[in-house]
């Protein structure tokens, strides 16, 4: 048995802002949950307007941190309940729209954060959620997953809570249109992580293969133009809806080693989270070509590709695609850039081994000798 589970409503392309005022018709205050940075850049301006001329009264909460602890996310949510709004609109990245999730869930008072990071099945949504990305990479508008750091084990812990899924999503190119390159290339590489990982996935079903080859057909020809070329709304689009895509494939199927060996480096070492998956990414599908060559030559016949004719070479075409736009988008992939010493690799080894609600996704077993050479092939 396998189900695929989605917001109730999603507006995508040209214009798909103006539906905001209809999602929100009756409401006569909503909470705004957005950060500085996006505030400053004027990314607030239509959105705010449009509440304005519908006549819904806003609060304004910008204090959200970048991938937040889960003390800070549950500073957000004292703030949201003290703001006493009827419905969330999240207009931000992913961490935006974690603890605007997060506080869909937790508006009764009757659990906490860290009660969800000890049993997420307590959350309850008493407040509808509507998302707005102003990046197109994290997913998070269709996931029912909450990012927070965990500081006393130095590592970030996904929280996975069905009744997180919002209620509405818009994806509107408009919203990503000045976001700088570094931050559309890292997220943009998060969705294209996230497309390959569920659709290599031990747990892949029919929905997310469906999603995640759609999600590949969009990203790999339109990323590099959608974060390198300002002016380029189509491609921004296509990325927009791309992301959306490989986020429904993680709530049918879920990720895999890349995330799974990813998420100590942003815990400990603050490398952001786009950024730890585009290192991780090649280093992983190499280790895992052999498991997953048949799915890597889908995606080159998907892609209409025709020049490799076997299966092994399908695959290696794919692997050498994603390296090139990796390189394209100049992410980092050495961690001695973000100051991570050797000396610190077994730390990095347990403490993603101790990620096994995704390891257990990948096709092929990681061990920890396995995990120590993926991370050597970073510290190189």
């Amino acid at each position: 048995m396998y189900a695929c589970k989605t917001p109730k409503a999603v507006y995508a392309g040209q214009d798909a802002l103006n539906q905001l005022p209809a999602l929100l018709s009756g409401v006569k205050k909503a909470v705004v949950f957005s950060d500085r940075g996006i505030e400053k850049s004027g990314v607030l301006d239509k959105p705010l307007q449009l509440m304005q001329s519908a006549g819904v009264e806003y609060a304004l909460l910008t204090d959200l941190p970048a991938e937040p602890t889960y003390h800070q996310a549950q500073a957000t949510v004292e703030a949201f309940r003290a703001a006493q709004g009827e419905v969330i609109v999240a207009i931000g990245g992913g961490s935006v729209m974690d603890a605007a999730k997060l506080c869909s869930i937790l508006a009764d008072g009757r659990w906490s954060v860290k009660d969800l990071l000890d049993d997420p099945s307590r959350g309850r949504k008493t407040v509808r959620s509507v998302m707005i990305p102003t990046t197109a990479g994290t997913g998070a508008e269709a996931t029912p997953n909450a990012i927070v750091a965990v500081p006393e084990k130095e590592l970030k812990v996904g929280i996975v809570c069905e009744e997180m899924i919002p209620d509405a999503v818009i994806l509107d190119g408009e919203m990503i249109a000045r976001l700088p390159a570094h931050i559309a290339a890292s997220t943009g590489v998060d969705a294209l992580c996230h497309a390959v990982e569920c659709y290599t996935s031990k747990k892949a079903t029919p929905f997310s293969n469906l999603y995640a080859m759609e999600a590949l057909k969009l990203i790999i020809p339109n990323i590099e133009k959608a974060c390198l070329d300002p002016e380029a709304i189509e491609s921004k689009n296509a990325m927009l809806l791309a992301a959306y895509y490989a986020g429904v494939a993680i709530t049918c199927s879920g990720t895999t080693a890349v995330h799974a060996l990813s998420y100590p480096l942003g815990g400990k070492y603050h490398i952001p989270h786009g950024v730890a998956n585009a290192m991780m990414l090649m280093p992983v599908m190499h280790f895992n070509f052999d498991c997953i060559r048949a799915e890597l030559a889908q995606v080159h016949d998907a892609l209409g590709q025709t020049a490799a004719e076997t299966e092994a070479d399908k695959a290696r075409w794919t692997l050498e695609r994603m390296e090139e736009i990796v390189r394209t988008l100049k992410i980092p992939t050495d961690l001695k850039a973000y100051g991570v010493p050797a000396e610190d690799l077994e730390g990095l080894v347990k403490a993603g081994m101790d990620v096994q609600r995704l390891l257990v996704n990948n096709k092929r077993t990681v061990t920890a000798e396995d995990a120590r050479k993926l991370y050597l092939e970073l510290l190189a």
